[in-house]
């Protein structure tokens, strides 16, 4: 795998409301998914390769990621660096409503690298876009986490197993699965 200037690395809401696990379903998986983001932007960094932000501005009123709230604020480990665009969008995807598609392709950018929050809300819905628009999707499994859900009938789901089951409905057809030593192994 090649990845170079035509590469870009899409660190997706990772905020600090994220650490309100009781908020969103009292479990999480992947506790250090923060830390391996981090690890990826500092990389991405020092080759000098192409970073781009987004942040979710939540409608709803008690959500943590309300703008202007501190939980809205993009997580201390990967704060964004002048000239690092930052997308605020108020819907799962981070291609609606912003312009990361075309800044992305402006910039010859041909392959995206995925990771944030939550695997199965925003970084599926932003990865199965990104493919569906022609970019090749690289989603870095232990840089993503979810929460524990609830399902229709009241069955709990723990995040372990809705991050695992995503991760398989992803994978080869909207995205290749990597973790994040395999990516700086490549770097």
């Amino acid at each position: 795998m090649t990845l170079d200037k035509s590469t870009a690395l899409l660190l997706i809401d990772i905020q600090q409301g994220f650490e309100d696990i009781e908020y969103w379903g009292g479990a999480r998986n992947n506790e250090d998914a923060e830390e391996k983001a981090a690890k990826l932007l500092r990389a991405f960094r020092a080759k000098a390769l192409p970073i781009f932000h987004a942040k979710h501005n939540s409608t709803n009123p008690i959500s943590p990621l309300v703008k202007g709230k501190k939980g809205n604020e993009i997580h201390e480990l990967v704060l964004p660096r002048p000239g690092e665009i930052v997308y605020e969008k108020n819907v799962n995807s981070a291609f609606i409503g912003t312009q990361l598609e075309q800044d992305l392709k402006d910039n010859g950018i041909k392959k995206v690298l995925i990771a944030g929050l939550t695997t199965d809300h925003c970084i599926s819905t932003s990865t199965r876009m990104a493919a569906n628009l022609g970019f090749e999707v690289i989603l870095v499994e232990d840089a993503c986490a979810t929460f524990d859900k609830v399902g229709s009938n009241g069955k709990k789901f723990p995040a372990a197993l809705m991050h695992e089951v995503e991760i398989a409905a992803l994978k080869s057809e909207f995205a290749d699965i990597f973790t994040t030593e395999q990516i700086l192994e490549y770097l």
